[in-house]
């Protein structure tokens, strides 16, 4: 995978670290359809990003994407995010 650019990001010390940036294309094929991540959002949020009706309003959920971002499963427990992700086969990125 070939990297657009890397940047020095400044740690709570004196050495930095360099993080590697990537565009939209080259994440959607990170993983070969074999990595996901979870999202965690409001019912309101997941009511309008996946078109969703009938969920009731405020409460926390949890969306297993895949790395391009399509969306996998919608759960109310992380736990249940990640039963979902390990049963597919899938690997779990973390994001920050």
């Amino acid at each position: 995978m070939e990297h657009k650019s890397t940047k020095r990001r400044k740690s709570s010390g004196k050495v930095s670290k360099a993080v590697a940036v990537i565009s939209r294309r080259e994440l959607a094929r990170l993983g070969g359809g074999e990595v996901a991540y979870i999202r965690s959002m409001t019912t309101d949020e997941a009511m309008k990003l996946y078109a969703v009706k009938g969920l009731p309003k405020g409460i926390g959920v949890f969306a297993l994407h895949a790395a391009d971002g399509t969306p996998i499963a919608l759960t109310d427990s992380k736990q249940a995010a990640i039963g979902h992700a390990i049963g597919d086969k899938l690997e779990i990125a973390s994001l920050h």
